[in-house]
């Protein structure tokens, strides 16, 4: 499931080869929930767990040329990305999710037999059943959001790794019909160095005020910087500004719009559409259990279940 094994370490709790073989055995079924991408229309991609412009985008991009240097690409990207502190200015268009249970901040973590998926699922099944899908979405508001921002997340679910326990929406549910759109605006590279580090302790990593998050069924992005004058600008920028711009690499000449991180794939249409699938999919996992305090008891729990 990538480099950081974030869809094992979200529906099962480790990243345990033997573990997901029992609950193969067994037969253990979770549902989960499926974005898929669109551009003008055309689909794209599906993604299950991160679609990420900006900081996330820029890291996968500057890493596919660094292929040769392993696992340890993503860090000197990172790195390196961090240092650039680009941010790219553009409209967020969402439908909140109102038919979920919770907000992305009421630190209620997705686990095994989630009530509040299966009371969402429910009420989703009823919304579409009384009024159709594409109705729903004609008639209900789009709220709009207009900024300059480092990085814009999307998750499925709490997309937990070794190296951010919590993840980057530690209230993410697998199978709720919904995502949690993560927005991160312009500010200081300490801020934003301040909101990275959370992601590795238990402080809340949207506890600050140029970071929001909303839960949504779907929504559209679209860069400031249309993709039919994107040539225009790297034209003029070349003829007229040629000698500033080697000079100044922070100008806008040089970085137009980012690239989509969709599930480690880059996607370099930065308009984009995105809708959740509510349990589009099944995976052989039960989700993670509340009596799992770690890689050793999760395993014997669930060689205790199957004997």
């Amino acid at each position: 499931s990538g480099s950081t094994d974030c869809i094992c370490y979200s529906t099962v709790g480790i990243s345990d080869p033997v573990t997901s073989a029992l609950h193969i055995i067994v037969g253990d079924c979770q549902p989960l929930d499926v974005s898929s991408v669109h551009h003008n229309n055309t689909f794209l991609k599906y993604s299950v767990s991160l679609l990420g412009y900006g900081f996330y985008g820029d890291i996968l991009k500057d890493s596919e040329k660094k292929r040769w240097m392993g696992p340890m690409r993503y860090d000197y990207s990172g790195f390196k990305t961090f240092l650039s502190h680009h941010y790219y200015e553009g409209t967020i268009a969402y439908q909140p999710a109102k038919h979920t249970h919770g907000s992305p901040r009421d630190k209620e973590s997705c686990r095994t037999g989630c009530y509040i998926c299966k009371k969402s699922e429910k009420q989703l099944a009823e919304q579409h059943k009384e009024c159709g899908l594409k109705h729903e979405e004609g008639e209900e508001e789009w709220k709009v959001i207009k900024g300059k921002f480092l990085a814009i997340n999307a998750v499925n679910m709490s997309c937990a790794c070794p190296r951010s326990p919590k993840g980057l929406s530690p209230a993410a549910h697998l199978a709720d019909g919904s995502a949690d759109l993560i927005l991160v605006r312009k500010c200081s590279r300490f801020d934003f160095l301040r909101y990275l580090v959370r992601h590795t302790n238990q402080d809340d990593q949207f506890d600050f005020p140029f970071v929001d998050v909303y839960r949504v069924k779907c929504f559209q992005f679209t860069s400031k910087v249309s993709e039919d004058n994107e040539s225009n600008v790297m034209d003029i920028g070349k003829k007229r500004f040629g000698q500033f711009c080697r000079d100044h690499p922070a100008c806008c000449c040089n970085i137009v719009n980012s690239t989509w991180n969709c599930d480690g794939e880059t996607l370099d249409s930065s308009a984009v559409e995105v809708r959740v699938h509510c349990q589009l999919m099944k995976l052989f996992a039960r989700g993670i259990e509340e009596n799992c305090k770690g890689e050793a008891a999760y395993s014997q729990s669930s060689i205790e279940q199957l004997l």
